[in-house]
């Protein structure tokens, strides 16, 4: 796995979720650590294990979030991309080049490297992934003691049956993203 001396990554958690926020890390890399990889691809106990790891070594870190009321207004793409420069804004420092999974996002500091598959191919990008996958699997547990009946502890978010059967059930809650297609039909079902 490649690792970033000099400069920044950042990773995305699931930006087809469809609730809670948008949820980003940026990470200034210092670390080599065994077990990083794509945190699809990570044991949840090995990702909380990495995540403090990574927090505690990595040169600087930061989280961007954008709510879902903002998600509905400003896009999901435009949200991902204020994630991003939230979590830049956020790191307290410039970094010289950011190495983004994906592709190029405009308004970041510095030299942009987009690298796809990059949570699997750079170690720093890893890190974000874990990093910023273990905040938002947390987030969805506090939403699953705040808003029960949804099963958010185990679907975190994403639209499977057992979470489509409960949004037609319940309606949405309030952190669903309500622009998402499922959650509108939930909102305002067809007679």
């Amino acid at each position: 796995m490649l690792r970033i001396l000099h400069g920044t990554s950042i990773d995305f958690i699931r930006l087809w979720r469809i609730t809670t926020a948008v949820t980003l890390a940026f990470i200034l890399p210092g670390l080599a650590l065994i077990g990083l990889d794509d945190s699809k691809r990570v044991r949840a106990e090995e990702r909380e294990r990495l995540a403090a790891e990574i927090r505690a070594r990595a040169l600087a870190w930061a989280l961007g979030c954008v709510e879902p009321e903002e998600i509905d207004r400003v896009n999901i793409y435009r949200a991902g991309q204020l994630a991003m420069q939230r979590a830049a804004a956020a790191l307290g420092l410039v970094p010289e080049a950011v190495v983004v999974d994906g592709r190029s996002v405009p308004g970041l500091p510095g030299h942009q490297v987009a690298v796809v598959g990059g949570d699997s191919r750079v170690a720093s990008i890893a890190a974000a992934s874990i990093v910023a996958k273990v905040h938002r699997d947390r987030l969805m547990l506090a939403a699953d003691r705040a808003h029960p009946g949804y099963g958010f502890a185990r679907h975190v978010g994403y639209s499977t049956p057992e979470h489509l059967e409960a949004l037609a059930r319940l309606g949405p809650s309030p952190i669903h993203r309500r622009s998402f297609a499922p959650v509108r039909g939930a909102a305002c079902p067809t007679p």
